[in-house]
């Protein structure tokens, strides 16, 4: 017999869905994040780069400093990332440095997301992706063709 539990990728996903929303709100590119640990979810974050004019300040790494912040240390291990688009080259590079033991994604982004970048994570880490790929796709499309609209 297995045992179910409500807390699974698709449970964290919708976590991190939530903040992908919000930054859409903002008017951010609607990319969001969590961070787990032991099903307890210890960071929160998504696109801030418009809000605070900062091409760093995306839902990783935001995500990175706030888990680093709770756990009073600076490596992530035994720590997953949920986020709604794969990370880009520089997220994964943070991520690979924060030592984080698992990546999950929803949808990939075939231009400059780690994968096509051929970008290098951590040896112990694990990159899992297609966790409601659809909805955070859709989300970014529509995103993009309402500000080509406004413009």
């Amino acid at each position: 017999m297995s045992i179910i539990t409500p807390f699974d990728d698709t449970y964290f996903m919708k976590r991190a869905f939530q903040e992908a929303e919000v930054a859409y709100d903002k008017g951010e590119v609607p990319i969001g994040a969590v961070v787990v640990v032991n099903n307890q979810i210890i960071a929160r974050a998504h696109n801030l780069t418009e809000t605070l004019n900062d091409v760093t300040a995306h839902a990783e790494m935001q995500a990175i400093t706030s888990a680093a912040n709770y756990l009073g240390g600076k490596y992530l291990i035994d720590c997953t990332l949920y986020v709604t688009i794969e990370p880009c080259q520089m997220c994964a590079g943070a991520l690979f440095w924060s030592q984080i033991s698992r990546i999950v994604y929803g949808a990939r982004d075939e231009r400059r997301g780690c994968i096509a970048m051929d970008t290098k994570l951590h040896p112990k880490t694990m990159m899992t992706g297609g966790i409601m790929a659809e909805e955070a796709s859709q989300l970014l499309k529509r995103f993009f063709i309402e500000k080509r609209n406004l413009n």
